[in-house]
């Protein structure tokens, strides 16, 4: 007859336990298990921020009633969508509803999972940045990239919706991974091998293979993202005044030499919108009505505005004359309909969106917390500038849509879950004090998560 195996008796400190003392004891256990986890779920949680998110809720339904305005002659007037009207409101209704249920759901995960997930997201964006710039046998000259509108910047399924452009994708990786790295060195930032050098050489290879694609806007929106998140991590002021510096420089070289405008004739990238941008008006008839069209129009929209504009829905620009009138110049139709006080509302919305974001950063209850925070805001802080910028010829034209108002002509998913980071750090903030009254200081000495 087989012997029954003995149980192993279980202990607490060497002691035997009984049977009863045993399920206390894995009960309590298991109580302090639960206990611990809705801490962590609560923590992530945090308090729900109302006014940014208000702010961001009124951008876009104000986004989604001008989008209806701009947008229907063009796509009331064009065949290959049917001829409806509503075509676009009804695809950017869509997204912008997935958009709004990411950021609800995004917010309730806690952030620092996402430090994990800061190295493999920056591989990533520089595995993809690769592949639109591999060359092929393609009409662009491209292996995989997709064009549209002359640039070679898509990947995904040709002839479809399903595509999504990478640096897009790479400035989210990269909001990421410097949030993730200057976190952890702190006051290493101030060194120049382990700070600085480190992070501009991988900002570097990110904006080199951007602006090869070329995509020279999204270059410009991933070096100023960059350059903040370094700013406020804390290097040397000295390198901060060479950066300034250098801008200052260029701004001089494009605004009142040829040096720029030589250097993307030499490279055969739109040399004439440098020319667009000094003199729309200037040149011969062909130059007004092929490169500088979109600018004159464009000035043409905001000067009918007026003050109080001709009314919503009534902008005579965009039907047949404004080129991209649902998309990068929709602003334009906006000074037209609403004028210069609707106008200015909607940038004031824009600037209380921005603040509140800084503001968040601020009461962040991490420095992790705070860099993903600044990274987003400074996002939405450039494009807006450079959109408005582009609009008004402040500054050469670049391509760079309005945030919560653009149109997803292209019609990517991902553009939703770019809509929805915001909504991760909004919840993490602190009880409400303010910690310091100096934004830069208040960031660079914030403890370690």
């Amino acid at each position: 007859m087989a012997q029954k195996k003995s149980r192993p008796i279980r202990t607490r400190n060497g002691i035997p336990l009984t049977r009863d003392e045993y399920r206390q004891l894995k009960r309590q256990k298991e109580r302090e298990d639960r206990r611990k986890r809705q801490e962590a779920w609560e923590a992530a949680r945090g308090p729900l921020d109302m006014p940014f998110l208000l702010l961001a809720m009124m951008l876009l339904g104000i986004g989604l009633i001008m989008l209806l305005s701009a947008s229907f002659p063009n796509a009331q007037a064009s065949a290959n969508l049917g001829n409806d009207p509503l075509y676009f409101i009804k695809r950017q209704a869509v997204f912008a509803a997935l958009g709004v249920g990411l950021m609800l759901w995004v917010s309730k995960i806690n952030y620092e999972r996402f430090r994990g997930l800061a190295r493999l997201g920056l591989w990533m964006s520089l595995i993809l940045l690769f592949l639109v710039i591999i060359p092929g046998p393609k009409a662009n000259g491209r292996l995989l990239a997709i064009s549209a509108n002359g640039a070679a910047r898509w990947l995904g399924i040709p002839n479809t919706s399903l595509t999504f452009q990478p640096s897009d994708l790479a400035k989210l990786g990269l909001i990421a991974f410097f949030a993730e790295s200057i976190s952890k060195k702190r006051e290493k930032m101030r060194d120049f091998k382990e700070g600085f050098l480190y992070h501009i050489g991988i900002l570097l290879v990110m904006v080199v293979m951007t602006a090869l694609e070329p995509h020279f806007s999204g270059a410009i929106l991933i070096a100023g993202i960059g350059a903040a998140m370094l700013v406020v991590g804390g290097i040397h002021w000295g390198w901060i005044a060479a950066g300034v510096s250098a801008v200052g420089l260029g701004t001089y070289l494009l605004a009142f030499t040829d040096v720029i405008e030589n250097f993307f004739k030499a490279i055969n990238y739109n040399a004439s919108r440098i020319a667009v941008w000094k003199d729309p008006f200037g040149g011969d008839l062909e130059f007004r009505r092929d490169a500088a069209w979109q600018t004159i129009q464009g000035l043409y929209a905001i000067g009918s505005g007026g003050l109080l504009g001709v009314g919503l829905g009534k902008s005579r620009q965009k039907f047949g004359y404004l080129p991209e009138a649902q998309n990068d110049y929709i602003f334009a139709v906006v000074l037209e309909e609403l004028g210069l006080v609707g106008g200015t509302l909607i940038m004031v919305l824009f600037s209380l969106l921005i603040i509140r974001g800084f503001w968040l950063a601020i009461h962040a209850r991490d420095r992790f917390g705070s860099l993903l925070i600044v990274g987003v805001t400074t996002q939405i802080a450039l494009q807006t500038f450079l959109n408005i910028a582009v609009v008004t010829n402040l500054i050469p034209s670049t391509g760079i849509s309005l945030p919560f108002r653009e149109v997803l002509c292209r019609m990517q998913a991902e553009k939703s879950c770019r809509s929805a980071f915001p909504g991760i750090p909004c919840r993490q903030i602190s009880d409400g004090r303010p910690l310091s009254r100096k934004i830069l200081r208040r960031l660079q000495h914030l403890p370690p998560a």
